[in-house]
């Protein structure tokens, strides 16, 4: 069976999006949102379509590094309380901002991230 150009990189894609989670422990998303776009989805879309493909390697990696002993559940079970608001309340801020807005807060967060590790 051949496969398309189209469904190999598809595939690439997948790979990448998990395999920057799972390394970094982040950043899949952030992966997920420029392969969505570049696929042809509104940025809004991708934003929200990320969420739904980070979910489940999420929970693999998570689980993975909970058996390793490299989480910390004290800490983490204060952020999660946290997170689930921050989540909720960008949820609502995504459907009222406009999409010009979210890729220039977008690329500003990933300016001041990468900025911020090469100096560490």
């Amino acid at each position: 069976m051949k496969a398309d150009k189209k469904t190999l990189k598809t595939l690439l894609g997948g790979f990448s999006v998990g395999l920057t989670n799972g390394l970094f422990g982040a950043g899949g998303g952030i992966l997920a949102v420029m392969l969505l776009k570049k696929a042809g989805m509104s940025q809004k879309d991708a934003h929200a379509n990320s969420v739904a493909v980070i979910i489940p390697l999420c929970c693999v990696s998570a689980t993975l590094y909970y058996l390793r002993g490299n989480i910390d559940m004290h800490t983490a079970l204060w952020l999660i309380p946290f997170g689930l608001i921050g989540a909720v309340i960008g949820t609502f801020i995504l459907k009222k901002i406009s999409a010009k807005w979210l890729r220039r807060i977008f690329a500003v967060f990933m300016l001041y991230a990468g900025i911020k590790m090469m100096l560490r």
